[in-house]
């Protein structure tokens, strides 16, 4: 299985609901560096997993719609706890319409999956990996 990953980073504020969160339930921030991974079994017919400039330009344009934003306020997100876990499946779920629909290139057709890790600190961080 081939691989090719592209990184870039954002700011957000957010909070979450029920006890299980103790102080996180009030309003805080969180920058995550963010590792869009994406994997075929085989390169296309130029070598490539997937464009890689078309690719960066993605995930940055994805999360400059919640960069420095209080995603409480956002209505997609309204009654959800944006953790980790769960921006990571956002962000994978953008990223693999975006390769659906070919607005990542016609070589993205090929992928066999793509992983999405948000990292909190150099200890703690979290991912969702699905297939296409």
């Amino acid at each position: 299985m081939y691989s090719l990953n592209v990184r870039d980073h954002f700011m957000i504020a957010h909070s979450f609901q029920g006890e299980v969160f103790g102080p996180a339930q009030r309003l805080h921030g969180a920058t995550y560096v963010v590792d869009a991974t994406f994997r075929r079994r085989e390169l296309d017919a130029d070598g490539l997993v997937v464009d890689i400039g078309r690719a960066s330009e993605l995930l940055r344009y994805i999360l400059a719609g919640m960069n420095y934003r209080n995603l409480d306020d956002d209505p997609a997100f309204r009654g959800k706890n944006t953790t980790t876990e769960f921006l990571a499946r956002e962000i994978f779920e953008r990223i693999a319409r975006a390769a659906r629909t070919g607005d990542l290139g016609a070589g993205a057709r090929g992928l066999a999956s793509i992983c999405v890790t948000l990292r909190e600190s150099h200890v703690a961080w979290g991912s969702y990996e699905g297939s296409l």
